[in-house]
């Protein structure tokens, strides 16, 4: 086993998706961070491929992994730890998810904005769901941030696997009194889950997260974080003479 050298590489693992729209906006998120901090490789974890233990395995040297998920839910919690054990690689280091993150309520409410939100006009925050109690509790934090920015009642709700479901959410708020209800969707790309918000019976659905530059920056700072503690554990590796640890992981 040895200490791996050089400047870490960005591997940037993402869910994976049949929409040719949705794998384009995670190649041009790639693209864009790139630009920032390097080598830049995307992987996936369902769906398509590559997977990140096929992209581990062809890196020589050291590796920071960014998983681009909104919240910590399985493939966050047992994907990637098994991918990367799969791949034999001993110097990775993985950040946080990427959500929940006040960057996301911003572009949300711009987002909001575009779809012809106005102040004081009701919100459904429409998040994919989870069977993961975790990853719920994530989405209710982000969903805080949304309301904290917007000042307005913000119900939460799932596409798929939770509960309440968007069109419920969004008759609750009618039956509450809102005349006007948006839909913000806590997604990154269009895809399947998307194409559903269309027709939970609001007044505007706001497009997905998608390419902005707080969300590069998000990344950016993800990255340059974990590369900085691997640097830090090899720079004690080499004082103390040991070798290389095992992957690590936050």
């Amino acid at each position: 086993m040895k200490i791996h050298s050089g400047d870490p590489a960005l591997v940037l693992v993402a869910h994976g998706t049949r929409n040719p729209r949705g794998v384009e906006m995670i190649a041009e998120l790639a693209e864009a961070v790139g630009r920032e901090v390097g080598t830049t490789r995307v992987a996936f974890v369902d769906v398509l491929g590559p997977s990140p233990s096929e992209i581990l395995r062809v890196l020589d040297g050291p590796a920071v992994v960014v998983p681009a998920f909104l919240a910590s839910g399985y493939h966050v919690h047992t994907d990637v730890p098994r991918e990367i054990a799969e791949s034999g690689h001993t110097c990775v280091h993985v950040t946080r998810a990427l959500g929940p993150d006040p960057v996301f309520a911003k572009v949300m409410l711009e987002r909001l904005s575009a779809a012809g939100w106005k102040s004081g006009d009701a919100i459904v925050f429409a998040a994919a769901g989870s069977s993961d109690p975790r990853a719920l509790l994530e989405h209710r934090r982000a969903a805080a941030m949304l309301a904290d920015l917007a000042q307005v009642p913000v119900r939460i709700a799932y596409v798929a696997t939770a509960q309440p479901s968007v069109p419920n959410a969004v008759a609750d708020l009618r039956r509450a009194g809102h005349s006007r209800v948006f839909v913000a969707s806590y997604l990154l790309a269009r895809g399947l889950f998307h194409s559903r918000l269309a027709d939970a019976g609001s007044d505007g659905v706001a497009d997905p997260l998608g390419l902005h530059r707080g969300i590069v920056d998000l990344v950016v700072e993800r990255f340059r974080a974990g590369a900085a503690m691997l640097t830090a554990s090899a720079d004690r590796l080499t004082v103390s003479g040991e070798v290389a640890p095992p992957a690590h992981r936050n």
